[in-house]
């Protein structure tokens, strides 16, 4: 198997999966989306709130507001050595004490660990109107996306490098126009492909081209484009650094109980 960098975003990686296949590629995609651990918030204690929004609203929001996550000096609460109880190694907490009027954003919140920071500090929370009062502390923790989606530390998708064959098209004008990724250009006469790694196999050129059958487009089952679009908890390299050395040890794990069976 081999790797080659296509594109690569502050918070976008996408990749070549060579001589590979379908199961592989699908493992890694839901090893990241289920087992790879960021932080967020667990719990929220409101001490008080006459906004807008009910407490338990405003709970689901903070739930969903990104936090920046370091693996190495947190650990997961159950294998914590405080045994889930919370202590300095497994949970942090975000206060916010505002009174309005005002906007209340999530860059307000104050975190008792100044190297867990808000992604995207200008999410709206909630808007306070003359007279009201909001104020909490919210304790994060790690976890995954097999606990709860809040965790889920990116967007993970995959397909089969595209195939396209082209054959005595009879419409060049209608199939280049038929891409909405800009697959395909004309040249004289004469269909081109100049963006193939675009292609996202919709089948649209397909569909038009006359006659039928001379537009060909499959996926590759060896070879595949992998993205990871993270939501900036993670860089999408630790993502799959993690990801990785998850499915080792859970390979490891197998073998482990494969010998002691025999």
């Amino acid at each position: 198997m081999d790797l080659k960098l296509l594109n690569k975003k502050e918070n976008i990686l996408t990749f070549l999966v060579k001589d590979s296949n379908p199961v592989f590629v699908n493992t890694l995609r839901r090893t990241i989306l289920s087992d790879v651990p960021t932080i967020a918030i667990k719990k929220v204690a409101f001490t008080k709130n006459n906004s807008a929004l009910f407490d338990e609203m405003l709970a689901h929001r903070l739930g969903l507001v990104p936090l920046t996550t370091d693996l190495v000096s947190y650990n997961m609460p159950d294998k914590c050595s405080c045994k889930s109880a919370g202590c300095a190694k497994c949970q942090l907490t975000l206060t916010l004490k505002v009174e309005g009027p005002c906007s209340v954003y999530a860059s307000d919140m104050k975190s008792s660990d100044p190297a867990i920071k808000i992604v995207y500090p200008k999410m709206l929370l909630v808007k306070l109107l003359k007279g009201q009062e909001l104020e909490f502390e919210a304790t994060a923790s790690l976890g995954t996306g097999k606990e709860h989606a809040k965790f889920v530390p990116a967007h993970v998708f995959y397909k089969g490098y595209p195939k396209i064959s082209l054959d005595k098209i009879k419409n060049p004008e209608e199939v280049v126009k038929s891409c909405p990724v800009d697959v395909f250009a004309l040249d004289g006469k004469q269909v081109k492909i100049v963006n193939l790694e675009a292609c996202h196999l919709c089948m649209a050129c397909v569909d038009v081209a006359d006659p039928q059958g001379s537009v060909m487009v499959e996926g590759s089952e060896k070879d595949f484009i992998f993205t990871v679009e993270s939501w900036g908890k993670l860089p999408c390299e630790e993502i799959l650094t993690k990801a990785l050395d998850l499915i080792d040890e859970k390979v490891d794990e197998f073998s482990s109980l494969l010998n002691k069976s025999e």
